[in-house]
C-alpha cells in the first residue's frame, strides 16, 4: 500500500471534484494519506475530512499563517489536541516549523509559534510533521531543545549532514515531486544515499506536482494548470525506485514501514 504522508486534499484547488481525487488515488494503490492542518479554521475540515475517507490527520499552525494567527491561537491548538487525543486518526502536530523563503515574515514570532508547538508534541506524545525552507539549521537546533516523539522533516532540501541531525532526532524524511526533476541534483543525491529507512513518500498536493505536471509561468498565464495530486504518488514512487535501483515493489514494502515508524498511530 502506498501512503502519501503530506496532502492538503482540504485546499480550495480540490472544491470542485474531491472525491474524484480520492477515487482515483485509491485506484493507484494509495489506500493512506495524511491531512495536515495549517491554522486554526481547518481543524475541523481536515479532521472531518480524514474520517469521511478512512485517513488521517495531523493539527498543527502553519509557518506561513503564523502572521495571521494570534496568541490564542496556541491555547486553541491545545484545546484540539486534547479533546481528540483518544482519535486514533489524529497522528501528528504538524503542519508546523520555520521559513525563511518569504522574506517579510517575522521569524522571532514564527520561533516562538515553532517551540510552542513543539512542546505541545512532547507534552501529547505526538510525532511532528515539520516544514522548513532556508531554515533547516534553526529547525534543527530547536530539535535538539525540544525532545519530541519523532515525525517527518517534509518536503526536505537541506544537505546530507542536515539530513542526519533530522535522522538522528527520530525523525522520517519526506521526499515527493521535486525529487522527479533532474535539475534537482542534490534532492535526488539525498534519495539516492540516504538509508532507506530514512524515507517517506509525499506529495503536498496540490503544490509541488512532479515534472509532468510543471508548468512554465507563461503556460500558467495561459490558463493551464500545474495541481498536483495523491494519484501522482506511486509514478513519483517509481523515479525513487530508479535512484536507489530497487523494485517498485521493494521500495512500495520500505516506504509503508517508514510511514509507521514515523506515525506509529497511523492505520
Amino acid at each position: 500500500m502506498w501512503i502519501d504522508t503530506h496532502c492538503h486534499l482540504d485546499a480550495s484547488e480540490f472544491s470542485a471534484d474531491r472525491d474524484a481525487v480520492v477515487t482515483r488515488a485509491q485506484d493507484a494503490g494509495v489506500g493512506q494519506i495524511v491531512l495536515p492542518a495549517v491554522d486554526v479554521s481547518n481543524f475541523d475540515t481536515v479532521r472531518r475530512m480524514a474520517h469521511e475517507h478512512g485517513y488521517s490527520y495531523a493539527l498543527g499552525i502553519h509557518p506561513l499563517a503564523v502572521g495571521g494567527a494570534d496568541d490564542g491561537d496556541l491555547d486553541r491548538l491545545r484545546e484540539a489536541l486534547d479533546r481528540h487525543r483518544a482519535d486514533p486518526r489524529l497522528v501528528a502536530v504538524g503542519e508546523i516549523g520555520l521559513d525563511r523563503f518569504v522574506a517579510d515574515l517575522d521569524f522571532e514570532r514564527l520561533e516562538r509559534f515553532c517551540v510552542a508547538q513543539l512542546q505541545l508534541a512532547r507534552e501529547f506524545g505526538l510525532p511532528v510533521i515539520l516544514h522548513s525552507r532556508r531554515a533547516v539549521d534553526e529547525l534543527a537546533k530547536q530539535l535538539r531543545r525540544i525532545d519530541v516523539p519523532g515525525g517527518i522533516a517534509h518536503a526536505f532540501n537541506g544537505s546530507r549532514q542536515q539530513a542526519d541531525v533530522f535522522l538522528e532526532r527520530g525523525c522520517k524524511l519526506g521526499f515527493g515531486g521535486a525529487m522527479t526533476f533532474d535539475r534537482a541534483l542534490r534532492i535526488r543525491a539525498l534519495a539516492r544515499e540516504l538509508p532507506l529507512d530514512a524515507i517517506v513518500l509525499e506529495t503536498d498536493a496540490p503544490d509541488i506536482p512532479p515534472h509532468w505536471l510543471y508548468r512554465t509561468a507563461e503556460e500558467r498565464a495561459a490558463g493551464q494548470t500545474a495541481r498536483n495530486e495523491p494519484a501522482e504518488l506511486p509514478r513519483i514512487a517509481q523515479t525513487l525506485a530508479e535512484l536507489r535501483g530497487i523494485s517498485l515493489a521493494a521500495l512500495e514494502e520500505a516506504v509503508e514501514a517508514n510511514s509507521h515508524s514515523a506515525l506509529p498511530r497511523l492505520p
